[in-house]
């Protein structure tokens, strides 16, 4: 049986690595408040492009996001999104940017996180065998996977935060509210011993 399956399992990593390369790569950045963050990729024609990103922190979790082909031409634009996908589908070779602005905040940083997949283009006509289709097919299910993964554990986080957050005012305002309750009761008894102790001087 083992010698039956390992020919294949070889077909299909060199098939995954050779016929259908797929770059994948993920990132965690801070966005200074009034700045902006770039990044850019070289692509081909018919390279395929798709960023996913969703902001953790910051605010009121939202972020500007574009991406321009070589010439600066916009091919996606989200304006204050807290998540979002964009994905293109390259019509000529060159550098394609895209941006991350957190301008319209002056005071608060913001934490981005962003996934980037770079799928090169193959012909079909030179693809020949069946299983090649089936690594395709997987890739994209890994990659799918792969960022609702890390979707989730963002929005973890974000949650998480959020309730630590409002735990810490709820903390404070049970504080302050026990402070200004003893305050009071202490104004009242000094309040009342001082009215008795005059009317006694009478």
């Amino acid at each position: 049986m083992l010698r039956h399956y390992t020919p294949t399992l070889s077909i299909m990593c060199l098939s995954l690595l050779l016929v259908f390369p797929l770059l994948v790569s993920g990132h965690m950045i801070e966005v200074p408040a009034s700045k902006k963050e770039c990044f850019f990729e070289d692509l081909h024609v018919n390279d395929k492009m798709t960023v996913t990103y969703q902001v953790g922190g910051g605010g009121h979790l939202d972020i500007d996001f574009w991406l321009a082909d070589p010439d600066n031409v916009a091919l996606g634009k989200d304006i204050k999104q807290s998540q979002g996908t964009v994905q293109i589908t390259a019509k000529k070779n060159g550098r394609y940017e895209y941006c991350f602005s957190n301008q319209m905040s002056t005071v608060v940083d913001k934490m981005v996180s962003f996934n980037v997949h770079g799928v090169i283009y193959v012909d079909d006509e030179d693809i020949v065998s069946p299983i090649e289709r089936e690594v395709r097919s997987l890739s994209h299910g890994l990659t799918a996977v792969k960022d609702e993964q890390e979707y989730i554990v963002v929005r973890e986080r974000t949650h998480r935060n959020t309730a630590e957050s409002t735990n810490d005012r709820v903390k404070w305002w049970s504080i302050l509210q026990a402070i200004v309750l003893f305050s009071v009761v202490a104004w009242q008894v000094w309040y009342l011993k001082s009215f008795f102790e005059v009317k006694r001087a009478f």
